[in-house]
């Protein structure tokens, strides 16, 4: 594909910032949101980048998005779905955390609570909560991901295992058509294992650049889960999996 002097530069700045969008691209380069429009949606069909709503992001094959990257990834929309996440989980109850910025949105909206139990193997997450007197926060103990924060090994599912908790909230790298949840690591795999098979009741939280991801590793399936909580799903497939296996959808854009 030839690109364009200002496809090229989209390109640099969506590898430099991990995603652009349409209204950002229109003002940096003070043309119409229109035209910006067409230069995503070539730049996807030709595989250069992944197309999401309103913007587009830079595609990895066998790795993760830089994590401080992936905060600006559709930070927008993980906020909305953190809140609406948080309006889910009663004062007083006990919750699983796993890794993700998705997940790190959830425990941003829920300081307000009162009297959570936290298990989490979520450094951010355990750092965040633990300044709040009113949360007793528990972290896995193993080995620590340098790139993001994450406790994982058999350490950490040993530890997580020794639980029976109200709620789960789970984020994943990437949902597959077929409905399965993906990561990059399969270490990461077994401890969100360990946390969906010990939770009551699953919130799978994901914002929509998931829908059109790709990662290795299976987690587990749509319908393990008892809730997806997202800005919006633009697959027909994860609509009609999730209502034959009975999983509530709240999408927050709607």
């Amino acid at each position: 594909m030839h690109l364009t002097a200002r496809q090229t530069e989209i390109v640099e700045l969506a590898k430099t910032q991990g995603r652009v969008q349409v209204d950002e691209l229109a003002a940096h380069f003070d043309i119409t949101p229109q035209t910006i429009r067409m230069d995503l949606n070539s730049l996807c069909s030709n595989k250069v980048l992944i197309r999401f709503h309103g913007g587009a992001f830079f595609p990895e094959a066998r790795e993760n998005v830089e994590y401080e990257a992936r905060r600006q990834i559709a930070s927008e929309e993980k906020a909305t779905i953190g809140e609406e996440t948080a309006k889910l989980i009663p004062d007083h109850s006990s919750l699983f955390m796993n890794i993700g910025t998705t997940t790190e949105a959830v425990g941003q909206a829920l300081i307000n609570h009162q009297g959570l139990m936290v298990v989490t193997n979520n450094i951010n997450v355990a750092n965040k909560l633990r300044l709040y007197p009113s949360f007793e926060v528990a972290i896995a103990g193993g080995v620590v991901r340098p790139s993001d924060g994450g406790i994982v090994g058999e350490a950490a599912i040993d530890f997580i295992n020794q639980f029976r908790v109200d709620y789960a909230v789970i984020g994943a790298s990437a949902i597959d058509p077929d409905g399965s949840l993906l990561d990059f690591d399969f270490r990461e795999v077994k401890v969100a294992q360990a946390i969906i098979s010990k939770a009551r009741h699953v919130i799978l939280v994901a914002d929509s650049t998931k829908f059109e991801r790709r990662a290795p590793v299976v987690i587990a399936q749509m319908a393990q889960v008892d809730t997806l909580v997202t800005d919006h799903i633009s697959k027909p497939s994860i609509r009609r999996i999730c209502a034959e296996g009975d999983v509530r959808i709240i999408e927050t854009s709607s």
